[in-house]
């Protein structure tokens, strides 16, 4: 029997609608306990994933709430094993109520991730699906929203399911062949499978491929504006977010601190940090400022260094354009256009885009640049691995089939090369939850919402 876990399923505030859910061998009998449909049949008589209206009941007999609920049995349901759930009035009182009066009946609390985690455990999803949901409740844009779709509706397991299969097709006739020798077996001829394991290969190294933008897509780039005191980092940042976050003055160092700030700019997600500017200071508060500037270029993908283009060009920028240069990415941003120019062209082989931020002229020039620094592979959504557990199975597997591949060029015998391809589905099967170990299947789940 498992145990009957309950949880609110919405947030904690104030809302139209506030769903608590159930999930165990008693969920049902505990929607009959204090749910009456106006119908006047038991909820147990309803049809699964049907809407049914009526009255929300205390065990005293005190009417709760009037509401939708539905049920589900097992194991046709999202957990696997019977379920219910209340649509209530988003009240948090009536929510908190209703939760009180099912532990009373004998349902706990549900831990993060709980309902995900009965659903993987009861065979209902994979692993990597189950980890799609985290990934597109935690969603900041579009694109995100869509891989984590599309992982949720299979599109990695798929992808994995076939190259795990084929390589269990080239084990077992291995295997069989070995321990039934007496048998009509086709004879096992490593030659035969070498296509299937160069196709193995490949779709592995393009699956890898797509990881380092896929993070970048869930949690942001990390993207440093620098430039010179006074260049126009804060105005553009101010710009870019469409409200003043920075403070701007005419007064060179007023930024004397750096000032994160996550936005959406087409279809890239930056996590935009504005910088103190870099210059030689004698005042000690400044000077740290430049400091953290210089730290933040560092562990930036992205430096955008900002050019006044109503001044004289530097050695100052032509370092900060250095900078910018040596970047995983970088570009040139010349800023003022709205005033009388010195400057108009910087020798670089960055992208390099001309701006005004008080008329607003460029600024959809510079959305396309980054977003053309920062193109999302060619994959249909949810074949883009965003987590590093994901990816790390991926890596282990690409070894084991590159170390399998050299065994054949060197002229092994099949057991060495079996051994590889072995070794590269036991990684597969981390991915999608055949081969994963109970405490990292705990330590994925605990980043769960409670009532998901």
């Amino acid at each position: 029997m498992s145990d009957t876990i309950a949880a609110v399923a919405t947030g904690a505030q104030v809302a139209a609608i506030g769903i608590v859910r159930l999930s165990g061998d008693r969920a049902i009998e505990m929607a009959d306990a204090l749910f009456k449909p106006l119908s006047g049949k038991k909820m147990s008589a309803s049809e699964d994933r049907k809407l049914v209206f009526g009255n929300l009941y205390t065990r005293a007999g005190e009417i709760l709430d009037v509401c939708l609920c539905t049920i589900s049995h097992g194991p046709k349901s999202y957990t696997g094993e019977d379920t219910a759930e209340f649509q209530c009035h988003g009240s948090p009182v009536v929510l908190r109520s209703l939760l009180e009066e099912l532990f009373a009946l004998g349902a706990r609390q549900a831990g993060p991730g709980e309902f995900t985690k009965r659903a993987f455990l009861n065979g209902r999803m994979e692993l990597c699906s189950a980890e799609a949901v985290a990934d597109i409740i935690d969603a900041e844009s579009v694109e995100a929203a869509k891989n984590a779709a599309g992982q949720l509706s299979g599109a990695i397991g798929d992808k994995i399911g076939k190259i795990y299969n084929e390589l269990t097709d080239m084990s077992s006739h291995y295997h069989a062949v070995l321990d039934y020798p007496d048998e009509d077996i086709e004879d096992f001829v490593l030659d035969g499978y070498k296509e299937s394991i160069n196709n193995a290969l490949k779709s592995l190294n393009a699956l890898l491929a797509t990881f380092k933008r896929g993070k970048l897509m869930n949690t942001g780039i990390p993207a440093a504006i620098v430039g010179r005191p006074n260049a126009g980092k804060s105005s553009l940042l101010n710009a870019l977010l469409g409200y003043d976050r920075a403070i701007v003055t005419s007064v060179p160092g007023t930024t004397r601190d750096t000032i994160e700030e996550k936005l959406k700019l087409g279809s890239v997600c930056l996590r935009l940090t504005d910088t103190a500017g870099i210059r030689e200071t004698g005042d000690e508060v400044e000077r740290l400022g430049v400091e953290r500037s210089r730290e933040a270029i560092e562990q930036a993908e992205l430096v955008i260094a900002v050019i006044d283009g109503s001044a004289d060009y530097t050695e100052e920028d032509s370092r900060l354009v250095e900078a910018a240069e040596k970047a995983p990415k970088g570009l040139v941003v010349i800023s003022k256009n709205d005033l009388d120019r010195n400057l108009s062209y910087v020798e670089t082989s960055l992208p390099v885009v001309s701006i005004s931020v008080k008329t607003g002229e460029g600024i959809d020039e510079l959305e396309k640049a980054i977003g053309e620094l920062f193109p999302l592979p060619s994959v249909p959504a949810g074949e883009i691995l965003t987590n590093a557990r994901q990816a790390d199975a991926v890596k282990r597997a690409l070894e084991y089939m590159e170390a399998s591949v050299s065994a054949m060029e060197m002229g092994m015998t099949p057991d060495i090369v079996l051994t590889e391809i072995e070794g590269a589905m036991s990684a597969l099967g981390e991915l999608t939850g055949r081969t994963v170990r109970e405490d990292v299947t705990n330590r994925i789940f605990q980043r769960f919402c409670v009532g998901k």
